[in-house]
Formats: C-alpha cells, sequence, structure tokens
C-alpha cells in the first residue's frame, strides 16, 4: 500500500468534522489547548473546535481510498505553509503590476483599424 499526500476532499472533510463534533458534544478531551477566550468567542461550538483540531494537524486520522483493480491508497494530510498578509499584499501588488504591462501591449480595436482599404475590397470581388 502506497501512501500518498493530498489535501481531503470536502466530503472527506465534512465526514472528520462531523465525527470529531460528535466526539466534542459527548464531552471527549480536545486534543488542543484553546483558551476560553477562544472557546467563549466561538461560542463553544463543537463543530468550530473540530476545524481547529483539523487545520491545526491535531486530529491523528487517515482516509483510505479504494482504487481500480481492488488497490488502496491511504491519504495524509499535507501541511500547508502560512503566508503572512504583507507577503500576499505584495505577490498581489506584483500580478497587478504585470497585468498592468500586458494591457498595454494589448489594446482595444478601434473602427479605423477595421476599415479594409477600398482597393483590396474591389479586388476580392472581381474574382
Amino acid at each position: 500500500m502506497q501512501k500518498q499526500e493530498q489535501t481531503f476532499t470536502k466530503y472527506e472533510r465534512a465526514r472528520i468534522l462531523g465525527a470529531r463534533a460528535l466526539q466534542i458534544a459527548m464531552n471527549a478531551p480536545l486534543l488542543i489547548k484553546i483558551s476560553k477566550d477562544d472557546l467563549e468567542r466561538i461560542k463553544f461550538n463543537a463543530l468550530k473546535i473540530a476545524e481547529i483540531e483539523l487545520d491545526s494537524g491535531a486530529l491523528p486520522i487517515s482516509v483510505k481510498k479504494p482504487f481500480p483493480q481492488k488497490k488502496e491508497e491511504a491519504l495524509k494530510r499535507i501541511k500547508e505553509a502560512q503566508v503572512s498578509d504583507d507577503k500576499v499584499e505584495e505577490m498581489e501588488a506584483e500580478e497587478e503590476k504585470e497585468i498592468v504591462k500586458e494591457g498595454e501591449i494589448m489594446e482595444l480595436a478601434t473602427p479605423d483599424d477595421e476599415v479594409e482599404p477600398e482597393a483590396e475590397a474591389e479586388d476580392a470581388g472581381e474574382d
């Protein structure tokens, strides 16, 4: 069995969150430390707590996906790098500069550009 690293599909994520939220609602211990203020802010919502646990990588879970020819592969969660807001703004600014540069190359056609010379139009009609 080969291990493959992928993100969970929205259906797998929903099933994992639902199962963990049910456990939390039945007074299961939390897998991560959440401050009292944060718990009050999310109003002790079991689903939100489960989502925080899943996003932090604290849930020990693997998903087996059946494939044709009776092969199964276990998925392992990928930890995504957190990008700061400043870095995101810099990347967006660079993309906007590139778009502006490309916009100068691609101009809108004017009606004068679409008019064919009359001599070419007459020659085409005679053949």
